[in-house]
């Protein structure tokens, strides 16, 4: 395949999905970043805000994924910008990973091992609970 041949395929099939991504990925890590101003986690403290922005996250992955694969025709790029962009961007594992670290440093295995599963059961429950919750609310397809 030569490179314009290349160019074109990029342009009418990926390229709109990676801006989309970029862009929402981009709006979901500054909402994530407010949170962290709004919310600050003292050095040693638990990190509620990534455990909280994590559960919430989560949660609204539940809601739009029975919405977008149960209920609405969305278009093609709705799924990328807003499910993998900006809930990607706005849920964390590396601060979730660095949170863990820290609390290892500080000499608190308990707290970083509670920390570690909380999340993990957090995010698991939150996507399970909203998902179940929004088909109950709104049953049957509606595409």
């Amino acid at each position: 395949m030569s490179v314009p041949a290349q160019r074109r395929e990029l342009a009418g099939g990926q390229a709109p999905v990676l801006l989309a991504v970029a862009a929402g990925g981009a709006l979901g890590a500054t909402a994530r970043y407010a949170a962290s101003l709004l919310w600050p986690t003292a050095p040693g403290a638990f990190p509620w805000t990534t455990l909280l922005v994590n559960a919430a996250g989560c949660a609204v992955i539940g809601v739009f994924m029975v919405l977008v694969t149960d209920v609405w025709c969305a278009h093609r790029l709705l799924r990328p910008f807003f499910g993998t962009g900006v809930l990607g961007g706005f849920t964390t594992f590396s601060t979730y990973a660095v949170g863990i670290q820290r609390l290892l440093q500080g000499g608190d295995p308990g707290t970083a091992l509670a920390y570690l599963a909380a999340t993990v059961s957090a995010a698991l429950a939150g996507v399970w609970c909203a998902a179940s919750l929004t088909r109950r609310l709104i049953p049957g397809r509606r595409k």
